[in-house]
């Protein structure tokens, strides 16, 4: 039995502790908002995860130290924007070679760092590993069998964690490409915004295959001008959780899409959707790393003009569609 804190009470950081916990292992979960750390504690039950019921041994509470002191993994599962904030607030406790995993996904838009780069800035004394890969919190909160990847610098580590997750329902595999890992679970977010703006727009399989298929192109073309591994974009976390958020109804960056073909801003579709939107915040980040490695990412160039240039959804799809006459894949040699 390990003793697992959860950092962040949100749907996803509650369907791993569920988890962790049917696994056998000590669980707190923390949050910085004492009202949700007060729902969680009197109903047993995160309103996102309905029918998810939380064990009475299973501890929540609002202390820095209580959650964090003592363990022997932590679980970085904050939304993107507040992780730098968190791991700051928290590094005076973290000791040195604790583990922290983090399962959030996104690019910070001023710094375009990945999440795991800034705990690792603001906690240097941590060991930090990353999770990602198809898995929505609606269907790990409820044992739906699941595939994920763990990623970490050393593969004891990564084997550690493996073996706190791993069971009968959520099959974990691990990787050294944590880079690679993560520019896939967070540009992924930006594409699918992009299939649910097609959604939204009345348009059908044809163009959802060709956005998943175009979009996973761009993200390997940038993943690899930044050192990740062609393989890993290939994998789990790179074309698998692709295909999941583009698909799935649960993605919360599809259902903003939708509501943006539909005619609605992107502020708008935000607060209908009521939760963190990750691909609106890595939408910017991915052109700036686009424009520091000299890659061309049309499709994420055009999302960035739908949600801050004002632009149509039509005229976005209509600009892709007309796009200079290409080869699909440029090295391919023509016989003689």
């Amino acid at each position: 039995m390990a003793r697992i804190g959860i950092i962040g009470g949100g749907s996803w950081g509650i369907a791993i502790a569920v988890l962790l916990h049917g696994n056998g292992h000590e669980i707190t979960v923390w949050s910085a908002l004492e009202k949700e750390v007060a729902m969680l504690k009197e109903n047993r039950e995160h309103k996102m995860l309905p029918g998810v019921k939380l064990a009475e041994d299973m501890l929540f509470t609002a202390d820095d130290r209580e959650a964090v002191e003592g363990k022997d993994l932590l679980v970085m599962a904050v939304a993107s924007s507040y992780t730098r904030e968190t791991a700051r607030r928290l590094s005076a406790l973290v000791a040195s070679g604790q583990k922290i995993l983090n399962v959030a996904k996104g690019i910070e838009e001023h710094t375009v760092m990945t999440l795991s780069e800034i705990i690792e800035q603001e906690i240097p004394q941590a060991d930090v590993a990353v999770m990602s890969g198809p898995s929505h919190a609606e269907e790990v909160g409820r044992g739906i069998p699941t595939t994920i990847v763990v990623g970490a610098k050393s593969k004891a580590t990564a084997e550690y964690i493996q073996n706190l997750f791993m069971n009968e329902a959520f099959r974990v595999y691990i990787s050294p490409d944590i880079l690679g890992m993560e520019l896939g679970g967070s540009l992924k977010n930006v594409v699918a915004l992009a299939a649910g703006i097609a959604d939204g727009l009345g348009y059908g399989d044809n163009t959802k295959a060709a956005l998943i298929t175009r979009g996973i192109t761009e993200i390997a073309r940038l993943g690899t001008a930044m050192g990740g591994k062609f393989e890993t974009f290939c994998g789990l976390t790179g074309i698998g959780d692709l295909i999941v958020t583009c698909a799935s109804m649960h993605s919360r960056n599809r259902r903003a899409g939708i509501l943006i073909g539909q005619g609605k801003t992107c502020e708008e579709a935000m607060a209908e959707v009521r939760m963190v939107v990750e691909g609106v915040y890595s939408a910017r980040a991915a052109m700036e790393l686009a424009a520091k490695y000299n890659v061309q990412l049309p499709i994420i160039e055009q999302v960035n003009q739908v949600l801050f240039e004002g632009k149509s959804a039509e005229q976005a799809v209509k600009e892709l569609m007309l796009r200079d006459k290409k080869l699909e894949v440029s090295d391919l040699p023509w016989p003689a």
